[in-house]
Order: structure tokens, then C-alpha cells, then sequence
């Protein structure tokens, strides 16, 4: 009897790159499986007819998801791969790859780039580090030598962060005690970091790793909207890049993989063009979530997700554009909170020129705040255009007609 070909998703979102990948493994013939620990996800079942086998287990326990792997293989599954396109499984998942199949990907590698404390050890005295002091659990906080160093505004945030939940900019001496004691609180046992805040335009690089060698998918311009958080609420992708920018990103991309021994993998960068050359913000060992792929797919012609699946199962990806148009991506947060009785718009944005996909995430009944985190994007729009200015413009008109009409709590 022929053994069914099966590849184990850890964790997933209802849509967005991680969703998107689990149906491209289907549409590439293989067993999706789903490892969850969220009830909602086993509630709504019928939702997820592209998981082939929904398997409810705690995904922070390793032991735990090791018998039902092993569970599996006695069944007589070929287990050809574990991958999680969510934070913080990236590694929990090449770990169990590690054990139970051919895994292409480096554990460490990715151990390292979960972690922004050890991404910043990891990478302290290359030029595109910022500067920035890492303080363990039972240090108090070295005030004096941070005010000599530094200039404000200084940014505080948590190495264990995703999603901007943790990140704080500190305009002063008051601040900077208050985040850094908050967090403190809120984290007792983990370090927090404190860094030199950079000014620049900020990108967004997406990357596979082929053969010890940095493959750019895509290179964004990132709009951040700052109220409580800094949040992403613009994605630019650029149809053409200018050389300049290609080969600078190019150059921190291969020193990162260098430094780390990457010989195969997904990660993406945030970065900023100072006025002292590049500066890493942040890398994350997978592609970013939300409708990342989908902006590639509609700029470039193929599924990120897809090719990335080929890496790690061995196979040769391909991210040479098939065509090459300006996408802009726009999201749509609360300015208030209150729960949601309707959206209104979405028709209406979808009809407009040069708009290729509308998305709503929340239903009625959702209490929606001002954001916190990324989490808290409730909707987008993608658009394209003939310049990035153009598809910019359409989205934003599109966005501005979608109103979340909501009823104070």
C-alpha cells in the first residue's frame, strides 16, 4: 500500500501567509496535517477544508507533539516535513523536523533569529548592528552609561517580542524607567533590550536561502503608523529597486547568513537606511504574516509560500518574477474601541480602479481597539498601479471606504 506523503503545519492563522501555505502543500499533492492548541480552530472545522487532519495538542510541549508525530508514522504516514509559518514555532518545528524527517533548515540558526537579544549578540560588531545593551533578569537597569551612549528617543522592548507588542520608544529619562519597569513586571525572567533608536526609511526584505546564498523575493517600503505601538500600516512593494538599495540589503543579508551558517532557509528582514548606512531592526526566521504573500503574488507572479515549501522539501524553488507591477498594501485599524456591529465599504473598495483584493478579518460582536500589536489590523487592501505612488493612492481610497461602525462597551 502506497504511504501517504504528509507534511505537519504547526500552528496556522484563519488566513494569511501561514493559511496560505497549507493549501499550497495541498495543491502540491501532499497530507496537510494541522498540530493546534487553539479550540476555536477544532469549533470550526469545516473552515479549514484544506487541513486534511486537525489534531488538537498543546504546540508548546515538544514531548507532547513528539507522540502524536510518532502516532502518526505508526499509522503509516511518510512524514516529509514539519514547518510552522507563525510565531514562536519556527523552531519548535525544525526541532521536531530535526527527529523525524530530512530537515534542509539549520535549528540553531533559527533558535538564534527567534530571539532579538541573540540576533543582536549574535551580530554586535557588524556595522549594521545599532547600538544597544542587553540587560539580564537580575541587572538594574545602568542609567548612566545608557544617557552617555544613547540619545533620545531610545527605543525598550522585550528580545521575545513578536508583532510590536512589546516595543517601546522612550522620549526621556521618566520613560525610559517606567517601560523599562513595566516590562520588567510584565517579563521578570527575561532580559530586556534597550537600543539606540534610528532614523531612516524603514524596509521590509523578504529572502530564501538557496545553497549558503540570500535570494530576495521582495523589498518593501513600510509605513509605520506610531500611536502606543509602531505599527506596519503600509507595505510598498517595489517593483523596481533601485541598485543602490539591492546591494546594500544584499550585502547585511549575506554577512546574516555567513554569521549564522544558513545553507538553507525563509527569513525576512526589517531595516532602515540611516545616515550611517543600514541598520538592522529585526530578522524572523519565516515569511511575514498578514497578506505578505499575497503582495508578492500580485507584484511578482509567484507564491512565496509554495517556493519555500519546495526548499524545505529538497525541491528547486523559483522566485524569478513572471511579471513585475507596483503593489501597495494598505491596512485599517480602530481608532477607538468598542464591539463591532458592521462593516460597511468593502463592496464599494473592491470595485475600485486598480484594487486586487479586499480582506475584513473581524465578524460581528469583535471588540476592536486602537492597536497594541499587528493583531490588531482588522482589514486591507491590496492595490497595484503603473508607479508605487499610484498604487499607494488606490489603496488608500479603497481603505477609507471601509468604516467599522461600532457600539461603545
Amino acid at each position: 500500500m502506497k504511504r501517504l506523503k504528509a507534511i505537519i503545519f504547526i500552528s496556522t492563522n484563519k488566513s494569511g501567509s501561514s493559511r496560505e501555505a497549507i493549501k499550497a502543500a495541498e495543491e502540491l499533492g501532499y497530507f496537510t496535517i494541522l498540530f493546534t492548541n487553539n479550540e476555536k480552530q477544532i469549533q470550526q472545522r469545516e473552515e479549514y477544508k484544506d487541513v486534511h487532519k486537525m489534531i488538537f495538542v498543546n504546540t508548546h510541549n515538544l514531548e507532547k507533539m513528539r507522540e502524536e508525530v510518532a502516532k502518526l508514522q505508526s499509522k503509516g504516514m511518510e512524514i516529509k516535513n514539519i514547518i510552522s509559518f507563525t510565531d514562536p514555532y519556527v523552531h519548535l518545528a525544525s526541532i521536531l523536523c530535526d527527529e523525524f524527517c530530512h530537515n534542509y533548515t539549520l535549528s540553531k540558526a533559527i533558535e538564534i533569529m527567534e530571539n532579538k537579544e541573540e540576533t543582536r549578540l549574535s551580530l554586535k560588531d557588524k556595522p549594521y548592528t545599532p547600538k544597544f545593551f542587553s540587560i539580564k533578569p537580575n541587572e538594574s537597569i545602568p542609567t548612566k552609561t545608557i544617557y552617555e551612549q544613547l540619545d533620545f528617543p531610545i527605543i525598550v522592548k522585550s528580545p521575545i517580542s513578536t508583532g510590536s507588542k512589546d516595543v517601546f520608544l522612550a522620549r526621556g529619562k521618566e520613560q525610559l524607567i517606567k517601560q523599562f519597569e513595566n516590562l520588567r513586571k510584565k517579563n521578570p525572567d527575561e532580559s530586556i533590550m534597550i537600543e539606540e533608536y534610528i532614523v531612516g526609511k524603514q524596509y521590509l526584505v523578504e529572502a530564501l536561502v538557496i545553497n549558503h546564498k540570500a535570494s530576495i523575493a521582495g523589498i518593501m517600503e513600510q509605513e509605520i503608523t506610531r500611536g502606543r505601538r509602531f505599527i506596519i500600516t503600509g507595505y510598498g512593494v517595489l517593483a523596481k529597486v533601485p541598485e543602490r538599495i539591492r546591494k546594500g540589503i544584499e550585502e547585511v543579508l549575506n554577512s546574516i547568513i555567513q554569521e549564522f551558517g544558513i545553507e538553507t532557509g525563509a527569513l525576512h528582514l526589517e531595516i532602515r537606511l540611516s545616515k550611517n548606512g543600514w541598520k538592522l531592526i529585526e530578522i524572523n526566521p519565516r515569511i511575514s504574516g498578514g497578506a505578505m504573500n499575497k503582495m508578492i503574488q500580485a507584484a511578482f507572479g509567484f507564491s512565496l509560500v509554495e517556493e519555500t515549501l519546495k526548499l524545505f522539501l529538497g525541491k528547486s524553488p523559483s522566485i524569478t518574477p513572471k511579471h513585475k507591477k507596483y503593489v501597495f498594501t494598505k491596512y485599517v485599524i480602530a481608532t477607538k474601541k468598542g464591539i463591532l456591529e458592521k462593516v460597511t465599504g468593502k463592496a464599494r473598495a473592491k470595485k475600485l480602479p486598480g484594487v486586487i483584493d479586499v480582506y475584513v478579518k473581524p465578524k460581528k460582536g469583535t471588540l476592536l481597539t486602537p492597536p497594541l500589536s499587528m493583531g490588531h489590523r482588522y482589514a486591507y487592501v491590496i492595490a497595484e498601479g503603473s508607479t508605487l505612488e499610484e498604487a499607494k493612492q488606490r489603496a488608500n481610497a479603497a481603505a477609507k471606504e471601509i468604516i467599522f461602525h461600532l457600539k461603545e462597551e
